[in-house]
């Protein structure tokens, strides 16, 4: 990212109305297929005040925003610290991604420490986060014909990040780094495609149905490996404590 954009990003920060827990990149610029008309996608978390969580009327769980910056399309979504941290706890691979994106905008020492806890939360169960999400967009690929390249790669990028977390534990959502361990054939090249083509470049007629049978069988792969996961059944326990006792700092601090 080009570092003007980089400030014309953080600008937008600057002008949020709640103080940030942090915010990260994420989409295709975290997923390692980003074109230049790719949108900025970014995600995190803000900080209601005590005020607005304890009286009748609460505070925004949910913020969105989208904008154009000069010709780049920029989608904010932020989360209440309580409602990202209820979101890790439900098995959500969204936010999960977000927390620990490598593509940072905006941090805290907070963020640190979240960061130290949020993985003693994931359990093998995570699985299913990645199985209904891809599901979902294997009927949008069957649906759409022919489906963009952008929509096949999402596909792929879903699946091996849910099974190389399953697998071995390790939080992995860039596609091109996922690649070299599964060493998909068809995936490097889909990426020049859509890097080239734009977020509109579209697969030949007919094509989907060269990968939805490799699609299936992963899914079969990632839906046996809940059993034999290396992954715990439950979160840790005193990293939900540290959660807990994170978020009453948090609000605290608003006072």
């Amino acid at each position: 990212m080009q570092e003007e954009q980089l400030e014309r990003l953080r600008a937008t920060l600057a002008r949020q109305r709640y103080p940030l827990l942090f915010i990260t990149l994420s989409g295709s610029h975290l997923y390692g297929f980003a074109s230049p008309d790719s949108d900025y996608d970014l995600r995190g978390a803000h900080i209601l005040p005590l005020h607005e969580v304890i009286g009748l009327h609460e505070g925004a769980e949910t913020l969105e925003q989208h904008s154009n910056d000069d010709g780049a399309e920029v989608d904010l979504v932020t989360y209440d610290v309580r409602k990202c941290f209820r979101l890790l706890l439900d098995k959500n691979g969204n936010i999960l991604e977000a927390i620990y994106s490598p593509l940072v905008l905006h941090t805290t020492p907070e963020h640190e420490e979240l960061k130290a806890l949020a993985m003693r939360c994931v359990t093998r169960y995570y699985a299913y986060h990645y199985l209904g999400f891809a599901r979902s967009c294997l009927k949008q690929a069957s649906h759409k014909q022919p489906p963009s390249i952008k929509l096949v790669l999402s596909i792929y990028r879903i699946i091996l990040t849910g099974l190389h977390l399953v697998r071995t534990g390790e939080l992995e959502a860039n596609l091109k780094r996922l690649n070299e361990v599964f060493r998909f054939s068809s995936v490097a090249d889909l990426i020049t495609r859509k890097q080239a083509g734009g977020e509109k470049a579209q697969l030949e007629e007919g094509a989907v149905a060269l990968y939805e049978e490799e699609w299936r069988r992963l899914l079969g792969d990632l839906e046996q490996s809940v059993e034999s996961s290396v992954l715990p059944v439950k979160p840790d326990a005193q990293a939900q404590a540290g959660l807990n006792d994170l978020l009453i700092r948090l609000r605290l601090q608003t006072v």
